[in-house]
């Protein structure tokens, strides 16, 4: 009976002691994991802070005069975009050299823009660094319709023109105020010696009032491109009597001249083969149209609109090969770091496989998620450094109270004695209700052990 008294009395204090050993010290837990966790939210704020946002939902773009060619084209982008639920906000425009000037003016809220080559010159060099191109698009012939009488009076054929200087002394439409035409107009003419002045008259008309002022004889010659007069219109021009396209003869020469142009060859009959439009195989010069964005522009919409430009442009047509455009040729603007990294290998997989939303989200979630990964790996690492730390550093407070009463044993007074009795009595009332994990119960008991030590030699010392 007294055995099963004692069991009983002794179960009791057997059952807290477990309980402590079980127990969890949420103080010892924040010291240890709150270090790893402020770290981790400090990494992931400054990955947010740092990474772009989500891309807007919402893009403007700078097109050109409405049913110029860059506008059509712009409206099929506004078509293909919506599939991805972004809105695609068209601006009508004088043409490429107006779509460059809005896009280098932080005042105006356009995002991209058509622009031709040959038009950097034409804005200060200090803002071209804030502009990126998104690849060429297509290109952009330089079209010069001239009147000109097949036969003259003696019923003998007029030659055509084949040079540019041919048309010093004419009334010559080089294209609307702020249109890409007027500018590289000027800029050929000026390298043939035809300025304005004397009998040589250059207006700033251009589109399909350039080419009724031609069909009409009010002008001489008109310069024609895909900034400011559709396909439709130039078509029509051919088939008008008394109208003829220049020939460039020296084609090769202005393209050494001028880096940005290219040669091409618009094949006899293309435009009417019963009527054989143009009668000849006709050699033409022409830039390139690009694809021009401010240097802020959302990734994940840098590769939707060159996503857009392969659907628009990368077909054949009597100008250009299948799969020739849209391509990252840099002529005046640089290519983008987004868009060379698509050329070279496309979307990611995130957004060739998933809806363009949901790929937003993850892959801005994945740049988040891996820095908090990699600071994961050393900190799980850590945190049983620290817990422990924590653990022993509490063991080792009550060892140092143990050395402390250790030495005052051998004082004589008998109150000094007591008090360090007491105190002892205190210590080992603490230490039992310490939290232990599991871990450190030999390092728990060997305290104990010593607490008994410290009071055997407190009582052979009093005795």
């Amino acid at each position: 009976m007294l055995k099963d008294k004692k069991l009983s009395a002794y179960a009791p204090s057997a059952t807290r002691i477990r309980a402590r050993f079980v127990a969890i010290s949420w103080r010892d837990l924040a010291v240890s994991f709150g270090p790893i966790i402020l770290l981790i939210l400090v990494g992931a704020w400054l990955v947010i802070w740092l990474i772009r946002p989500a891309p807007p939902s919402s893009i403007t773009i700078a097109a050109g005069p409405k049913d110029s060619n860059f506008w059509r084209v712009a409206e099929r982008y506004k078509t293909i975009l919506a599939r991805d639920g972004i809105k695609l906000d068209i601006v009508e425009t004088g043409g490429s050299l107006d779509n460059l000037k809005r896009l280098v003016d932080s005042d105006q809220d356009i995002d991209v823009g058509f622009v031709q080559g040959g038009l950097a010159g034409a804005v200060p060099a200090d803002a071209m660094g804030s502009l990126v191109s998104l690849g060429s698009i297509s290109y952009v012939p330089v079209s010069v319709y001239y009147r000109s009488a097949s036969i003259n009076a003696e019923g003998k054929p007029i030659p055509p023109l084949r040079q540019l200087s041919e048309l010093a002394g004419k009334r010559i439409a080089i294209g609307g105020q702020g249109s890409g035409s007027s500018v590289l107009a000027a800029t050929l003419l000026k390298a043939n010696g035809v300025e304005a002045g004397g009998a040589t008259q250059l207006l700033n008309i251009g589109g399909d009032e350039a080419a009724q002022a031609l069909t009409s004889g009010k002008i001489d010659a008109a310069f024609l491109m895909g900034d400011s007069v559709s396909v439709a219109t130039m078509g029509k021009l051919l088939r008008a009597p008394g109208v003829r396209l220049l020939d460039f003869s020296q084609a090769e020469a202005y393209v050494r001249r001028f880096r940005y142009l290219n040669t091409l060859k618009m094949p006899m009959g293309v435009f009417d083969l019963a009527r054989n439009l143009p009668a000849r195989d006709t050699q033409l010069i022409a830039p390139t149209a690009e694809l021009v964005a401010r240097e802020d522009l959302h990734p994940a919409l840098s590769d939707l609109l060159i996503e857009a430009a392969h659907e628009v442009h990368g077909k054949a047509n009597v100008m250009q090969k299948a799969g020739e455009f849209p391509a990252p040729l840099e002529h005046e603007y640089r290519i983008s770091d987004d868009a060379a990294r698509y050329y070279k290998s496309g979307k990611t997989f995130f957004y060739r496989t998933l809806p363009f939303w949901l790929a937003s989200l993850l892959d801005r979630a994945v740049v988040i998620v891996l820095p908090v990964i990699l600071l994961l790996i050393p900190g799980i690492r850590l945190v049983p450094m620290l817990y422990g730390w924590r653990v022993r550093s509490r063991i080792y407070r009550w060892y140092g109270e143990l050395i402390a009463l250790e030495r005052g044993i051998s004082r004589d007074s008998p109150q000094e004695q007591a008090d360090i009795l007491k105190r002892l009595d205190e210590i080992e009332m603490a230490v039992n209700r310490m939290k232990m994990p599991l871990a450190f119960a030999d390092q728990f008991y060997v305290l104990r052990e010593h607490i008994g030590f410290v009071r055997a030699r407190l009582a052979a010392g009093v005795a």
